[in-house]
């Protein structure tokens, strides 16, 4: 009955993950690689520990006050959350009916559609990390294209599921005018984005990369300055506001 899951760690108080306080539930297992990933630990699929939807609900319960509150709930991190899909809905599904809690689910978008429909009956906000837009860097990047990532956000739009669109920006890396301007016009295209967050690239995981013994794919490469996140942003915005002029134009 998809009762148990494989996870890697949790957060109880987690505030950057969705609106409010949140339960964050880290899913063990990813199916891309990315190169400047924080949690190259949470890869395999068979590490991790695993664990009951009852044994996780008893975790957030004494905390749901603090995520009621403040307009949080439980966010399924990863990893990649929709590797274990049929787990995941059961989760958010008890939490929902329990507690009422808001739901969200932070993911690649690496998945296929149908194998995560049932899971996004019980999903009220999706954040969706778009890596890179130009499918070979995409590839180089992650070492799978991303035609599944696009797919889904299209699918997603033609749903109307709210989601926050994420986008590190890495020099030499992310930041090509040509690829953020492609990423503002793809936004441009999707009726359901609620928000859309600019993150700056850092090495905070590094030292998990070396513990693993992996050698880090972006050695050498350095945190965005602000001018540069502010060009980011500006060419990002410009191509929105065209795609949705001529989206409006069109209808």
């Amino acid at each position: 009955m998809h009762n148990e899951g494989r996870i890697h760690s949790i957060d109880t108080f987690g505030t950057v993950d969705g609106p409010g306080i949140r339960f964050v539930l880290f899913a063990q297992g990813c199916a891309l690689q990315c190169g400047y990933c924080h949690n190259p630990d949470t890869w395999n699929p068979r590490d991790g520990r695993t664990a009951t939807v009852e044994e996780l609900l008893a975790e957030i319960e004494p905390y749901v006050p603090y995520y009621s509150r403040s307009g949080g709930g439980i966010t399924v991190t990863g990893g990649e959350p929709t590797l274990q899909a049929p787990f995941v809905a059961r989760l958010l599904a008890e939490c929902k009916r329990r507690w009422g809690l808001h739901t969200a689910l932070d993911s690649s978008g690496f998945c296929d559609p149908h194998h995560v429909e049932e899971l996004m009956e019980v999903t009220d906000l999706v954040l969706l990390d778009l890596k890179q837009l130009n499918r070979e860097r995409h590839i180089a990047l992650t070492s799978q294209p991303n035609d599944r990532t696009l797919a889904f956000a299209r699918w997603l739009s033609e749903r109307g599921k709210p989601v926050w669109i994420r986008h590190v920006l890495i020099p030499d890396v992310t930041d090509d005018m040509a690829d953020l301007t492609a990423l503002g016009a793809f936004m441009g295209t999707l009726g359901n984005v609620a928000k859309f967050e600019l993150l700056p690239y850092h090495r905070m995981g590094v030292y998990k990369w070396e513990r693993l013994g992996k050698a880090y794919p972006l050695e050498g490469v350095r945190p965005p300055e602000e001018k540069e996140m502010r060009r980011a942003r500006h060419l990002i915005e410009m191509a929105l506001r065209d795609a949705k002029t001529v989206r409006i134009g069109e209808s």
